[in-house]
């Protein structure tokens, strides 16, 4: 049999058991726009950690991050400890105090907390949707990128394939479509990726020494280090990938869906240093690549050659499998979450009037426009990680230090409950906040220096302008 014909099959199964679980769950996901979103924040530690995983380890990992490593070398370390490190931060710091709450999205969460003021909502839902719109985009591409070096196929017509297989299954069940899909795609990413790396890493013998020897024979040496490199550069690239994920609503959702502090916790911990190992290696099959052939035309091929020229094809199909489960669990992860916050924070708070059915409504129509925009995102963008860079930047540079200074500035020593705004943080300050910051991370000044500003005016102005009264939250219990 053909790699292609098995390709297809592999392809086909798959969609078909997706589909399969969509339709079990799609009665319990209408029930109301809480479980549709976050499950009713009783998902237990098994679906938690393999979602998280399976989300985390997708086609922009296993591609993206390879083309990456084919492209600047040992510099994109850097950029993956801080986004992948920063889900082991998350879980240190913020996943047990998310885990507390059921709030649908980062920007409900903000908005009862610490500013109460539904322009910000809207904002904040914004750019935290820009994350998951890129990473919707990211994933399809990653698939077209594939399928064209298995078989042959053009990458466009994959593209929108497997956008459509994403909308549907996402559209139908919400969260419990994720979390029940990820719970196999999980087990399969982790797996099989032991045999990914083996055979990928093994043209070096797994030897970081002989890898910059071979570097030096074609002529690139400076991919093997990071020695050279200013540290300006390598902060910028660590805080890019740190404060963008902080800022991405995929992981909050887990927090808000979990049953309770610990359970978001664990999860979130030990998929972080899961990532950490994996996506680092992936840069560096990257670089392995470029060793064995200098002159690709397209970095974004670097990691389907290597595995075309260098592994056997039962090897290939598992390799296969392996991204395929990967794409399809972050991008119905991601889909999802920005479908949600679009329908939760940007429509919700200016339509009071809408009923649980009809957010779900609103939301499932929301998945399919999200979906579709993401595939032609995805067929005009250059490169992967040009999808994601600018979406962290812009969201990472605004929104994180308005949420870290409205929660370490309070009002008084009381921890933080549902309903009680116990945060300085006024609307005008975290409207120019958030604004200042993302323009200037995305101007010539970088992130490092949208970070610094976008706190300091958060400060400032709140000291000079009104707050608001306390009981305008919707969220104070009775």
């Amino acid at each position: 049999m053909s790699l292609s014909a098995i390709v297809w099959i592999i392809t086909i199964v798959f969609c078909l058991i997706f589909l399969w679980i969509s339709l079990k769950v799609k009665d319990q996901a209408s029930e109301s726009f809480s479980n549709y979103a976050i499950a009713g924040g009783t998902l237990p530690i098994y679906l938690i950690l393999f979602t998280d995983v399976a989300t985390i380890m997708g086609a922009g990992n296993f591609v993206g991050h390879a083309a990456q490593g084919y492209k600047i070398g040992m510099l994109d370390i850097p950029f993956i400890i801080g986004e992948q490190g920063s889900k082991i931060i998350f879980a240190l710091i913020f996943a047990g105090l998310a885990g507390r709450f059921t709030y649908n999205t980062l920007s409900e969460m903000m908005d009862d907390l610490i500013v109460r003021d539904k322009f910000t909502r809207g904002l904040v839902g914004f750019l935290t949707a820009c994350i998951m719109i890129a990473w919707v985009g990211g994933q399809a591409k990653g698939m077209g990128d594939i399928f064209a070096a298995f078989t042959g196929a053009n990458p466009i017509p994959i593209i929108m394939l497997f956008n459509a297989v994403f909308i549907v299954y996402t559209f139908l069940g919400g969260i419990y479509s994720v979390v029940w899909t990820d719970l196999l795609q999980g087990i399969i990413v982790v797996v099989f990726a032991f045999i990914f790396y083996g055979y990928a890493l093994a043209p070096v013998n797994f030897s970081m020494s002989i890898l910059q020897q071979k570097l030096a024979e074609v002529g690139a040496a400076e991919l093997g280090t990071i020695s050279n490199v200013p540290f300006g550069v390598i902060l910028k690239n660590f805080v890019t990938g740190c404060f963008g994920i902080l800022a991405a609503q995929i992981y909050w959702q887990r927090c808000f869906a979990a049953k309770d502090s610990k359970t978001a916790r664990n999860g979130m911990l030990v998929s972080g240093i899961a990532a950490v190992i994996f996506v680092s290696l992936t840069a560096i099959v990257g670089i392995v690549t470029k060793t064995l052939n200098p002159n690709l035309a397209d970095p974004n091929q670097a990691m389907p050659w290597l595995m075309m020229n260098y592994t056997p094809m039962w090897v290939l199909a598992v390799v296969f499998t392996l991204i395929l489960a990967a794409a399809m669990s972050s991008a119905d992860s991601n889909l999802n979450s920005a479908a949600v916050i679009i329908a939760n924070d940007m429509i919700r708070p200016f339509a009071p009037h809408l009923n649980d059915k009809q957010l779900v409504k609103y939301t499932q129509y929301i998945t399919i426009i999200v979906g579709v925009f993401s595939a032609l995102a995805a067929i005009y963008s250059s490169s992967i990680i040009g999808l994601f860079s600018k979406a962290y930047t812009m969201a990472g540079g605004g929104v994180v230090p308005v949420l870290l200074v409205g929660l370490i500035w309070k009002k008084t020593g009381k921890p933080f409950e549902m309903g009680t705004k116990n945060s300085r943080v006024t609307p005008w300050g975290a409207r120019l906040g958030i604004i200042i910051g993302s323009v200037i991370s995305l101007s010539q000044l970088g992130i490092l220096w949208g970070v610094v500003i976008s706190a300091v005016v958060t400060i400032l102005v709140s000291l000079v302008t009104p707050d608001v009264p306390q009981n305008s939250s919707p969220y104070i219990k009775a």
